[in-house]
C-alpha cells in the first residue's frame, strides 16, 4: 500500500487516479511516500525520510527544496503545459483590458451618477479618455518559449499580431508546435526593441531575478505594455511604476498585488489568477498523479525537474530496482559487479544522467534481497536505492 500526503486541496480528477486497493491518500498522515501539493511553501518543513517523491500540481516549483531533495535522491514533479491554456488566455485578456484601458473606462462607469439621460450625456463626454489601441500590426515579444508561451505565441499571431521569441533552452518539441513563421530573437534585449506588448514565461531564479530592469526598459519602445504571468521578481515592479510615470510604458499587468502596485492608474495586478480554473487543476492533478503513480509503482521519471527523463518496460518475472546517485564515473561498473558477485543477472538496465545527478532502473532475475540493496547503498555516490 502506496501512502499519498496531500499538502493542499487537490482536484478530486486527480486523486481518482489512486486506487483503494493500492493507494491511501489523505491531508494528514504519518510516513507518506509521496507528497502531492500546490503552493504549500516545503521549505521550513520537516520532510520525513520516507518521502519517495513529491509532485507539484503546477508549474512552479520555487516552493520545493529542490537542492535538498536532490541530496537524498528524491524527484521532484510538476505538470508543464497542464496549465497552459489558462494562462493563455489571461495573457490574451491582460492584453486587451491594458490596450484598450478596459479597467480605468469601468471604473469609471461605476461612478457615472445622475439619471439615465445624465448618464448618457457625459459618457460620450468621457470616452474619448480611454481611446485605445487594437492588437493587429502590433509587436508582441515573448521570454519563454514552453508550453505556455508556445501557446501565447501562436495565438498572438493567430490574432494578426507581429510575434517575437526568445528561449535559448526551447525543447525540439515547442519547437515543432511553434509556428514557423515567429520571428527568433538572440537576446532579451534584441526582444524588448521590436515589441508593443512583452509577455514573460520563465521560472524565477537568479539568473531571471529583475529580467526585465530599468536599463532594459530604457531600450523598448515608448507606450509599450509588460505583461508578468510568470512569477514576481522577474520584473523590477520599481523600475517600472518609475517608467509608468514617467511616460515610457502604457501599462503594466501582473498576477502579484502589492501596496506599490494595487492602485496605481496604469497597472492591473490580479490575486494570482494566471491557473485558476478548474480545467487546469483538473489537468495538473490528473498528470501529477500519474507521473507518481509510474514512479511508484514502475521507478520511471518523466516531468521531473532535478532528475533525468527515465522510462523502462518492466521484463516478465524480473526483480526492479531503482537507483539514483551522483553523475560520477564507474557508478554502473560498481552496481553490476555487487549484482554478479550476488548471483543476480541482469535483464534490463537504463541509466540517465541529468547535470550532477543519474538515475539508475535494471530488471534482475532473482529477488533483491535487503543485503543486496545496503551494500550498493555503501558506494560513494549512492544516494537511494529501493525495490519495486
Amino acid at each position: 500500500m502506496y501512502k499519498i500526503q496531500t499538502l493542499n486541496n487537490i482536484s478530486v480528477k486527480g486523486l481518482e487516479k489512486f486506487s483503494r486497493e493500492t493507494y491511501e491518500v489523505a491531508s494528514e498522515m504519518q510516513n507518506p511516500d509521496a507528497y502531492m501539493l500546490r503552493s504549500l511553501k516545503l521549505h521550513d518543513m520537516d520532510i520525513p525520510d520516507s518521502v519517495l517523491a513529491i509532485g507539484r500540481a503546477g508549474a512552479g516549483v520555487n516552493n520545493i527544496p529542490i537542492e535538498k531533495m536532490s541530496a537524498i535522491g528524491v524527484p521532484v514533479f510538476n505538470a508543464p503545459g497542464a496549465n497552459a491554456n489558462a494562462v493563455k488566455e489571461l495573457v490574451l485578456t491582460g492584453m486587451l483590458l491594458a490596450c484598450r484601458n478596459i479597467c480605468q473606462a469601468w471604473d469609471c462607469a461605476k461612478n457615472l451618477e445622475g439619471d439615465d439621460e445624465s448618464i448618457a450625456k457625459e459618457v460620450e463626454q468621457v470616452k474619448k479618455n480611454f481611446v485605445g489601441f487594437e492588437l493587429p500590426g502590433r509587436t508582441l515579444g515573448v521570454i519563454g518559449l514552453g508550453a505556455i508561451g508556445t501557446s501565447v505565441a501562436n495565438t498572438a499571431q493567430d490574432l494578426g499580431m507581429g510575434v517575437v521569441g526568445f528561449d535559448p533552452a526551447i525543447t525540439v518539441e515547442r519547437a515543432w508546435q511553434l509556428s514557423s513563421s515567429i520571428e527568433s530573437a538572440n537576446t532579451v534585449d534584441e526582444l524588448l526593441a521590436k515589441s508593443d506588448f512583452v509577455t514573460i514565461h520563465v521560472p524565477f531564479n537568479e539568473g531571471t531575478k529583475n529580467l526585465i530592469n530599468a536599463s532594459r526598459i530604457s531600450t523598448m519602445n515608448d507606450n509599450a505594455i509588460i505583461l508578468n504571468f510568470s512569477r514576481n521578481g522577474i520584473v523590477n515592479d520599481e523600475d517600472v511604476v518609475a517608467a509608468l510615470d514617467s511616460g515610457k510604458l502604457y501599462a503594466y499587468v501582473c498576477d502579484f498585488p502589492s501596496n506599490l502596485l494595487k492602485n496605481h492608474p496604469r497597472v492591473i495586478t490580479l490575486p494570482h489568477l494566471g491557473a485558476s480554473t478548474a480545467e487546469a487543476e483538473e489537468n495538473c492533478a490528473i498528470m501529477i498523479a500519474d507521473q507518481l503513480k509510474d514512479f511508484l509503482e514502475n521507478g520511471n521519471i518523466k516531468n521531473s525537474v532535478n532528475f533525468p527523463a527515465v522510462k523502462m518496460s518492466r521484463v516478465a518475472g524480473g526483480h526492479r530496482m531503482a537507483i539514483a546517485n551522483s553523475n560520477v564515473p564507474n557508478m554502473v561498473g560498481q552496481i553490476s559487479s555487487i549484482l554478479a558477485e550476488t548471483n543476480h543477472n541482469i535483464l534490463d538496465l537504463l541509466n540517465k544522467s541529468r547535470g550532477d545527478l543519474a538515475y539508475t532502473l535494471l530488471d534482475v532475475d532473482t529477488e533483491i534481497t535487503a543485503e543486496v540493496v545496503e551494500r550498493i547503498k555503501s558506494i560513494d555516490g549512492v544516494l537511494s536505492v529501493r525495490t519495486i
